[in-house]
């Protein structure tokens, strides 16, 4: 039996990302502020926000990344300024296998504390089929927009968690335009000063609905 999740800060108008990403400002124009209650969990009075903190940073089996998440350039890897290895130093927080999204092969890369990116150009299918057999069985999806997306519209996501932030940022990257119809079952939810975060349980056409 396998459990595929995903967990993501979006703005209340739908956005997990701003406008005019560029390397220096990954999230976008305000992509930052979505996640504005992960960085102020260890301050007090942000106990909820400590909690979905640790659930977002459990250990999984194995992820499926898009390729936009793992770096700032679309198109050939030697688009890239120098030999790039992710956002996240030399250690990464995943400490497991991570499939990357890609339409361009790349040799896999492997990271202190047990993470290793591997760069998967057959599709969103074949990445977490490829993820399901390194880990066990457990796969999330870390992003970021179409990986989700994909996610959904292939109807093999269990479960959702959204952190939505009181925040309108009227552009960027949606989560939801052009994914099947699904219903969303609401299994948990908390308040904080920043968020609201919602689990959901995913009821797919193409899965359990």
């Amino acid at each position: 039996m396998t459990f595929t999740t995903a967990h993501m800060s979006i703005s209340l108008d739908g956005f997990v990302a701003g406008p005019d990403q560029t390397m220096d400002d990954p999230l976008g124009r305000d992509g930052l502020s979505l996640h504005q209650w992960h960085f102020d969990a260890d301050l007090p009075g942000h106990e909820v926000d400590a909690r979905w903190t640790a659930a977002l940073l459990r250990p999984r089996g194995a992820y499926v990344m898009g390729r936009n998440m793992f770096g700032p350039v679309r198109g050939p890897w030697s688009s890239y300024d120098g030999d790039w290895r992710g956002w996240w130093g030399e250690e990464p927080p995943y400490h497991a296998p991570v499939f990357v999204l890609t339409h361009y092969e790349h040799e896999p890369i492997e990271m202190a504390g047990g993470t290793t990116f591997h760069f998967v150009t057959g599709g969103f299918d074949e990445a977490l089929a490829r993820a399901r057999e390194a880990g066990d069985g457990d796969v999330d999806i870390a992003g970021g927009a179409s990986a989700v997306r994909q996610a959904l519209g292939s109807g093999e996501l269990d479960e959702l968690t959204l952190d939505i932030s009181p925040v309108l940022l009227g552009s960027g990257e949606r989560i939801f335009d052009g994914t099947v119809s699904a219903r969303l079952e609401p299994l948990e939810a908390e308040h904080s000063p920043l968020t609201t975060h919602v689990r959901y349980r995913v009821h797919n056409p193409r899965g359990d609905a």
